[in-house]
């Protein structure tokens, strides 16, 4: 959307589908139904994308434009977007997982890269551990061992969900909250967001398309016996993993990330120093180039020597 056109009180545009998308549902293992966009050859190489706290799969629209020749596959997590709510607000590792393996079994995957940012990186940490099999490779966006205990950035977010509004008067308000919340990202990353997280209710206020109490829940007052300590997790890892951090996060600290290359030399790590946690809004290109070479250097390392 033209940053030009647009006025406060305005609602967003229906976000626009990029070329060849593609939407269909999956059941999860508990009986959820869960939204997944696809983009791409559907006969290349499948990478499947998981997003964070409160993104949705549309926030992986660029990278798909930026990879035409690969299949990818992303889903809207349970509680978000076009996916069911859970009622019983298992919002936690072990669903998460749960969800990815019935998307991995629904579209027959017997190897594929993953990526995850956040919470989904978190998903995707422990994935990898589980399953060196099914993996050619797997790349995290910022978040590393202890990133969601404690820390500048894990007290950003509890205090973001701790005052959440429960709905808005009208888009104006509502954009003007995702503008304070997330200052960095561009105009039509905004509006995005706006357009997937968002939506007007019955009673003509703007609401919440996530379950966000259940959701905040369970981030601000986790249980602690289902929170997943990641660093036997990543020891564990055995597949090629590359870990994307922006230099003005709070949230994943280079010295956690340099202590993971140095416990598992499988990890290699970039820093992107425009960025903040959200690298790939913030730097779309930096971000999505990062993506596309690494994993051509993957592909080249294990591919067959020509005898």
């Amino acid at each position: 959307m033209d940053a030009a056109v647009i006025t406060p009180g305005h609602a967003p545009a229906p976000v626009a589908k990029a070329p060849g998308e593609r939407e269909s549902f999956v059941q999860s293992r508990d009986g959820l139904s869960l939204r997944v966009r696809e983009w791409g050859d559907p006969a290349g190489d499948p990478i499947v994308l998981l997003h964070g706290l409160r993104g949705y799969s549309g926030t992986w629209r660029a990278l798909a434009a930026a990879l035409p020749e690969r299949r990818l596959i992303a889903l809207d997590q349970r509680g978000r977007g076009d996916s069911d709510w859970d009622p019983d607000c298992n919002y936690y590792t072990d669903a998460y997982l749960s969800d990815l393996e019935a998307v991995v079994e629904h579209f027959g995957l017997t190897r594929f890269t993953l990526i995850g940012h956040s919470l989904g990186g978190t998903t995707s940490y422990v994935y990898a551990a589980q399953n060196p099999d099914k993996l050619d490779a797997v790349i995290i966006e910022d978040i590393a061992p202890g990133s969601s205990a404690s820390g500048a950035g894990a007290e950003r977010i509890k205090a973001e969900m701790a005052a959440l509004p429960v709905d808005f008067a009208d888009w104006s308000a509502a954009r003007a909250y995702w503008r304070k919340a997330r200052p960095s990202v561009g105009e039509a990353a905004l509006e995005e967001r706006l357009a997937e997280s968002l939506r007007e209710t019955p009673q003509g206020r703007i609401g919440w398309r996530y379950d966000a109490a259940g959701i905040s829940r369970t981030r601000i007052d986790p249980d602690p016996a289902r929170v997943v300590d990641l660093w036997p997790v990543v020891e564990a890892i055995r597949t090629p993993a590359f870990v994307i951090r922006g230099g003005k996060s709070d949230f994943c600290r280079l010295d956690t990330v340099l202590e993971m290359e140095r416990r598992n030399p499988r990890f290699t790590h970039v820093t992107v120093p425009s960025a903040s946690h959200y690298v790939h809004d913030d730097a779309a290109d930096v971000f999505n180039a990062l993506v596309t070479g690494w994993l051509a250097g993957v592909r080249s390392a294990t591919a067959p020597n020509p005898s």
